[in-house]
């Protein structure tokens, strides 16, 4: 038993990051038990699991390896301590301070060996480099103190070193240089915009429904603090496998999704949760998609939202995605704000929530189809009134015709007979 929750425990590491629309509870069997399983069983469970591009708490699932060029990384070394761990940040500040008080405690240490202090330790005759400086501890404690600029008194400099009074310069320099780097660093880390996009939530799922006539993909953003976010944008990514008409294929193409950037609708006031839609016409990507078809399709839909953040001007993004098992065709959300007396209330409890709502199956471009062909009767009808009319003309112009040439015939025997 205990080897068999150990794997199950090592499967459930190794697909951590694997996510499936249908929840599959695996019998808890041996290794060699699951691979002898039927093999249309597997199959099955490996169509339905769909490996995301970005996570939906807005992480991107992809890992650079065989990166070979890695000094690129030391070129910009301030980025790359920003974006380290918390726990390799501090290993690092801490490190950094800790090896330069050694390193010139030693050079402090050095230098009064070097000029004899330590013979003439309590010789009142003697002016030595570093007053009270009798070892390597205290060297180690004048550093701290010259670089932190503590002070304390007790250890100073006297004006018969002159080369520790270059030290003493230079030590000053890298030390400040030292504490801009390290402070500036760990302030940015402190202050980086990405926890603010902790509190920019989207709904859970996404819905397909009618909306002014027209079918239209949906979801809702909100903000969850007071102070707002400033020139907040919002875009969608369509993330799917293509092939070309030359047989190239292109795993995970990204396919724009229009979610208002031509009418501006893109651009969010948001105080309040907001719906964003996107119409599906014949640019959009689900032009053919129906009710049917969207389950069998390996899509996923990249949502982000952008702006600068009120309170600090710092620029912020959330993301977050969504997968065909998240798609909810003939659906949507329920109304989360109301108006109370003298301000508007918004329920929360209620984001994420949808109901049903009469949607046809039909894929857009059907559904386009069915509202041409249901148009084309009264085409018919009044070409087939104008051709009817043209007929009618034709034949009172033929029996003018004919009306006229019985007169002439009438008056030419008339003629004849007055003649006879």
């Amino acid at each position: 038993l205990f080897f068999v929750a150990a794997n199950v425990l090592e499967e459930d590491s190794m697909e951590q990051d694997i996510e499936s629309p249908v929840t599959i509870h695996q019998p808890k069997l041996p290794k060699q038990a699951r691979e002898d399983l039927p093999k249309n069983i597997n199959k099955e469970c490996a169509k339905r699991k769909i490996q995301r591009y970005v996570r939906k708490d807005g992480k991107c699932n992809v890992h650079h390896g065989n990166v070979r060029e890695t000094y690129r990384y030391l070129t910009d070394i301030f980025t790359t301590l920003v974006d380290l761990k918390w726990r390799f940040n501090l290993l690092i500040f801490v490190m950094v301070y800790t090896v330069t008080w050694l390193f010139f405690g030693m050079i402090w240490w050095l230098i009064a060996y070097m000029r004899g202090d330590m013979d003439h330790i309590g010789d009142s005759t003697w002016t030595p480099c570093v007053s009270n400086l009798n070892g390597f501890v205290s060297a180690f404690l004048f550093s701290i103190e010259t670089e932190t600029t503590i002070g304390y008194g007790y250890r100073v400099i006297t004006d018969k070193c002159p080369e520790g009074i270059i030290l003493l310069l230079v030590q000053s320099v890298l030390g400040s240089i030292v504490n801009a780097f390290m402070v500036g660093c760990m302030f940015v880390k402190i202050s980086q915009p990405k926890k603010r996009a902790e509190t920019l939530v989207f709904s859970t799922n996404a819905v397909i429904s009618m909306r002014d006539g027209k079918l239209c993909l949906m979801f809702r953003v909100g903000d969850l603090r007071n102070s707002h976010i400033v020139e907040a944008s919002i875009r969608a990514k369509l993330i799917k496998s293509k092939q070309t008409k030359e047989g190239e294929f292109i795993p995970l193409n990204q396919t724009d999704i229009n979610v208002g950037y031509y009418t501006g609708d893109d651009r969010l006031f948001l105080v309040s949760p907001l719906i964003i839609s996107h119409e599906i016409n014949q640019q959009s990507p689900f032009w053919e998609i129906s009710k049917a078809q969207l389950p069998k399709e390996e899509l996923e839909i990249v949502v982000i939202l952008e702006g600068m953040v009120e309170a600090t001007g710092m620029t912020c993004q959330a993301r977050s995605s969504y997968i065909t098992s998240e798609i909810l065709w003939g659906y949507r959300f329920t109304p989360v704000l109301t108006l109370e007396d003298g301000f508007y209330e918004v329920d929360y409890n209620s984001f994420h929530e949808t109901y049903e709502t009469n949607t046809p199956v039909y894929s857009a471009k059907e559904l386009a189809e069915m509202a041409s062909r249901a148009e084309l009767p009264l085409t018919w009808s009044v070409s087939s009134k104008l051709d009817q009319h043209a007929e009618l003309e034709t034949e009172e112009e033929e029996k003018n015709q004919e009306d006229q040439n019985e007169r002439n015939g009438d008056v030419a025997n008339l003629e004849n007979e007055s003649k006879v």
